[in-house]
């Protein structure tokens, strides 16, 4: 592993200025991200994983902008820049090369008016000045790479021609058209059945070997972040409350709120039979009438009356481990 991070995040906050009020989708996150490494980001739906993992594209649009902070890319060449305070000239030429995404559903994020072909091509082309034969010839080697079977056959095929898992790859190859230094990986397999989602995460596991990426693996299923993972961070309505090793999450959290992601996981008992799962009480607060203090505080069963008083402070519970909790000894 690298010393320095490929990707450091520090203090980040990305507002969204609507009618209704500001919603501080990331409200303060701050993490990092090395070379080889694959760090998850988990947390419920709203709780600002795909809005970080925008504002790290700088792909957030009005009304939404990122108002404090930095992003910190180590470039394939060496060079460390700030992403929120890049032209966007400038981006255009990071996104794709040094730092590359996967959306979750390929269907919307691939073009369907043009073949797999057209659109590797396309990328290659814009990264690295290839020639249109060349470029089809490396498409072609890319959709191979990504264990598409008749990759010549399939260059000329169109989306809705293939199945979820194909399509999958095909982004999955575009994202890796120029050898990106790291990949966000946002829901990659959330559309796909079991036995495709393990194909799409052992390729992944497999190129980020190969071509020793980082990885920002952005999901909800804790079956995918124990497989794929080497640390974890966990969101809540915009701020991480917890983040550390994977092992150590997972055999000892330190927040209640992981403890309640980790209770919701299908887990056989002794006979072999599922569980029955313990969902979290409540729902997530509004974005437009956040609690005074901790955020978690009205679903949580160790609340206290101090929990109200202020947003805790992120604190090391141990080595690499960090919590945003009051009580977390007592867990």
């Amino acid at each position: 592993m690298h010393d320095d991070p490929l990707l450091k995040i520090s203090d980040l906050h990305t507002h969204f200025y609507t009618r209704q009020g500001v919603v501080k989708s990331v409200d303060g996150v701050s993490f990092e991200v090395h070379a080889g490494e694959t760090l998850a980001v988990v947390g419920e739906s709203g709780s600002g994983k795909s809005v970080t993992s925008l504002s790290i594209m700088r792909l957030i649009d009005s009304p939404g902008r990122i108002v404090n902070g930095s992003i910190l890319l180590r470039t394939k060449q060496g060079k460390v820049i700030d992403l929120t305070r890049c032209p966007e000239t400038d981006m255009q030429r990071i996104r794709g090369n040094d730092i590359a995404m996967v959306f979750q559903e390929p269907m919307t994020s691939l073009n369907p008016a043009f073949t797999a072909g057209d659109q590797i091509a396309e990328a290659i082309m814009l990264h690295q000045a290839k020639r249109k034969r060349e470029a089809w010839r490396l498409a072609a080697e890319l959709l191979a790479l990504v264990g598409i079977a008749a990759p010549e056959k399939r260059l000329h095929e169109f989306p809705h021609q293939m199945s979820g898992g194909m399509r999958q790859r095909v982004m999955i190859a575009i994202a890796l058209s120029s050898k990106p230094a790291l990949l966000i990986a946002d829901e990659p397999t959330t559309a796909l059945d079991v036995t495709i989602q393990a194909q799409i995460l052992d390729l992944m596991r497999k190129l980020q070997t190969e071509l020793h990426m980082g990885i920002l693996l952005v999901t909800h299923n804790l079956g995918v972040v124990a497989e794929m993972a080497s640390r974890v961070a966990v969101m809540y309505a915009g701020r991480i409350v917890e983040e550390g090793r994977v092992e150590d999450l997972f055999r000892s959290p330190k927040h209640p709120y992981t403890l309640g992601l980790l209770a919701s996981m299908p887990q056989p008992d002794n006979t072999g039979k599922r569980v029955k799962l313990e969902a979290i009480p409540g729902s997530v607060p509004s974005p437009f009438a956040m609690p005074q203090g901790c955020s978690f505080a009205p679903r949580c069963r160790y609340a206290l009356a101090k929990c109200d008083a202020a947003v805790p402070a992120l604190v090391q519970v141990g080595d690499e481990h960090v919590s945003r909790c009051l009580r977390w000894s007592e867990l």
